[in-house]
């Protein structure tokens, strides 16, 4: 999609809304003028309770409305065994990528806009699971990730289940159930992308306010006042840019469909020397205690290297094949070279 908007001469904004925040902007001036000191690293974190997607032992009837090898598209032709064919196709392999990109690609975008960082991060892995659900869903429902900048981590953290069992609830993060925090020597930032009026809080070190940033943009507007101009370059959200944060959300479930099932003594062996996933790897145990599940039937990716120019994976063939993703016949999207 970037190479053929830049063989065309294109105008793409992606749909990344977030950038277009004006309080998100004033905040990232504002950090980056030293008043908070150095950042040290970003959180995301979202919480949105799902339900199963069901587990038939006959495959779906599909309606006579639907041209289903057109649904299907480049995706391979498979037999359905949830009990919905749209939507919930977002959390099987073939068809979707579950909360992690859906949800997560535009927390994860301000945080790497944030950062000033352009391409993918030089390592990753996660730990997750789909768990308590008993269902033909396939991607995690809990999954928490690290992707190393050389800037600053950015810490990701997705969960599809309540805050713990029977309950209704919204797990949160220091009153946030879907931002990211930002974190620095002399204090932190609250992002809230929901809450218009308040979308930036700033705090000192002893958790006191001292500013807060509200008001947005019109991210249909920049689109138009782009191709008005001409330049790519007035766009908040261009292609490249959204092309790379959803490639580091991919990056985090490509660590995960490569991990194994492994001892809660292993997890912590491979988090412990960095404090920040330390601490995030507690969050999860919690989390994962207020539902009963055991901790010993999480999955644990190994660490991923990245190769950040050619956007692959170094030394995993595994991860690799998952990187270019499968083209059915017809449906084969062709390669756009630039010369």
């Amino acid at each position: 999609m970037v190479n053929a908007a830049r063989k065309h001469r294109c105008i793409v904004q992606c749909g990344t809304q977030h950038r277009s925040l004006r309080a998100v902007r004033e905040a990232i001036g504002w950090t980056r003028e030293g008043n908070l000191g150095k950042l040290k690293q970003i959180t995301c974190f979202a919480c949105k309770p799902r339900h199963p997607i069901g587990k038939r032992d006959t495959p779906l009837p599909i309606p006579d409305s639907i041209d289903y090898e057109m649904w299907c598209g480049p995706a391979k032709k498979l037999p359905i065994f949830r009990n919905r064919l749209q939507y919930d196709c977002r959390y099987v392999w073939n068809t979707g990528a579950g909360e992690t990109v859906d949800q997560g690609v535009h927390e994860l975008d301000v945080a790497r806009l944030w950062l000033g960082e352009t391409k993918l991060p030089r390592r990753v892995m996660s730990m997750g699971g789909r768990f308590v659900f008993d269902d033909a869903g396939q991607t995690p429902n809990v999954h928490i990730m690290y992707y190393d900048f050389p800037t600053a981590p950015i810490l990701h953290e997705m969960h599809n289940l309540s805050k713990a069992k029977g309950s209704r609830q919204r797990r949160t993060l220091h009153g946030i159930w879907v931002g990211f925090i930002v974190e620095c020597e002399g204090g932190s930032i609250r992002v809230k992308p929901y809450e218009m009026n308040r979308t930036c809080v700033a705090y000192d070190r002893q958790g006191k306010e001292i500013k807060s940033f509200s008001g947005g943009d019109n991210h249909f507007v920049n689109f138009i006042q782009a191709v008005r101009s001409g330049r790519r370059e007035d766009l908040n959200a261009e292609i490249e840019e959204g092309h790379v944060s959803t490639a580091t959300c991919h990056t985090g479930n490509i660590s995960y469909r490569v991990g194994e099932v492994t001892t809660q003594k292993q997890q912590r062996s491979q988090v412990e020397d960095i404090p920040a996933l330390n601490e995030m790897y507690d969050r999860f145990l919690v989390h994962l205690k207020a539902h009963e599940i055991d901790p010993n039937t999480a999955v644990l990716s190994p660490w991923l290297e990245i190769d950040r120019q050619r956007e692959c994976f170094k030394d995993h063939a595994k991860a690799n094949e998952i990187v270019r993703g499968y083209y059915r016949e017809p449906y084969v999207v062709p390669e756009v070279t630039l010369s």
